[in-house]
């Protein structure tokens, strides 16, 4: 990270009341320099994925591909740009299907600038690992690489951020039947089944999972539940629930994690968003579950990756603060890695 960054980190840790001095001065910034509404509006949109269609109606080519994709991302703007809300492939065909697909549009009519990234993986053509990074969590059972271990980077397609840290909403983990912090009740959690289905849940359960998990990962309270934003958000969008950093109603680049009906896994990032926002923009693209997780323009970090002269990384969503090696070399935050599905049960590999 850069030294800014790391500063940041530091006097948040180390030095006393320094995690609520950070969050007073993160909020006046933020809310002094959040987008205004109105604007010009963009001509076009970032490229993503290997290949952009140059219009709407170019999305799956064959009725396989048109049953495994998920449904076009509906434009919110009357007159969409070239290719808005249709996916792309990030990478090459497994099993005659697309195993990771990525997508941008722009969410709100009021903010004509701000664009959504989105990425969408198949649960039956990848394996998904969590992985602890330096610090957080703070107590890993199995501290690990805190980066994609070199062994399994030949079938490595994404990497993606985690969620709140543990200090700001007491969010549970665990690795392979290890706990890293202990599971809380009432937060939403994202689970890694052994059999490769992913989930997610309002954590009702103890301080660990079964042994037909592979992993989970808690953060906050869940934002959509069955479909619909969850009402809480609207009846106190300030409530430490949403995390006590920049709470829930100060537009910054925030990122969440979602299920859609079929199980597939969605992530988005996006700038200027609060967190009933965010929680809108999962449940238009296709999320019947979803949570928050980080926020704050350090951290969003959403990576694909081809292997056509060696692993090449491709940063989906602008992140100046974060290179596209990250998760590569060893990094302080836990994250996410997927993974081309290899025969046998899910287990995170962390060699």
């Amino acid at each position: 990270m850069s030294p800014g960054v790391r500063s940041v980190e530091w006097v948040r840790s180390e030095v006393p009341f320094g995690n609520p001095l950070i969050d007073e001065v993160e909020h006046l910034y933020y809310s002094a320099t959040a987008p205004k509404k109105g604007g010009p509006s963009l001509k076009r949109l970032p490229a993503v994925g290997v290949s952009r269609p140059p219009s709407r109606p170019g999305a799956p080519t064959s009725p396989a591909q048109a049953i495994a994709w998920p449904r076009p991302i509906t434009p919110v703007f009357p007159h969409p740009l070239d290719g808005e809300g249709i996916w792309a492939p990030a990478g090459p065909p497994i099993d005659k299907g697309q195993p990771v697909l990525v997508s941008t549009y722009r969410p709100e009519v009021d903010y004509p600038g701000i664009v959504a990234y989105v990425g969408w993986f198949d649960h039956t053509r990848t394996a998904i690992g969590y992985y602890p990074g330096r610090y957080e969590p703070p107590h890993a059972a199995v501290r690990g690489p805190m980066m994609v271990p070199s062994s399994q980077r030949s079938r490595l397609l994404a990497t993606f951020n985690g969620g709140f840290t543990y200090v700001d909403g007491h969010n549970g983990s665990t690795d392979n039947g290890l706990v890293n912090e202990p599971l809380k009740r009432g937060n939403a959690t994202l689970v890694g089944y052994r059999d490769g289905r992913l989930d997610i849940v309002n954590w009702t359960g103890g301080r660990t999972t079964g042994p037909d998990v592979a992993w989970a990962r808690q953060s906050l309270a869940p934002i959509v539940e069955n479909g619909r934003v969850n009402p809480a958000l609207n009846a106190d969008p300030n409530s430490p629930q949403w995390g006590y950093t920049l709470g829930g109603v100060t537009r910054v680049w925030r990122t969440g994690v979602g299920i859609d009906a079929r199980g597939n896994l969605i992530y988005v990032a996006a700038p200027g968003q609060t967190v009933i926002t965010l929680a809108r923009i999962l449940q238009h693209v296709g999320a019947v579950r979803a949570m928050e997780f980080d926020i704050n323009p350090e951290w969003h970090t959403f990576i694909t990756y081809s292997h056509l002269h060696g692993l090449d990384p491709t940063e989906v969503g602008p992140n100046p603060m974060q290179s596209d090696h990250r998760y590569l070399v060893p990094d302080d935050r836990d994250f996410f890695a997927v993974y081309q599905r290899s025969p046998g049960p899910v287990t995170v590999p962390f060699t």
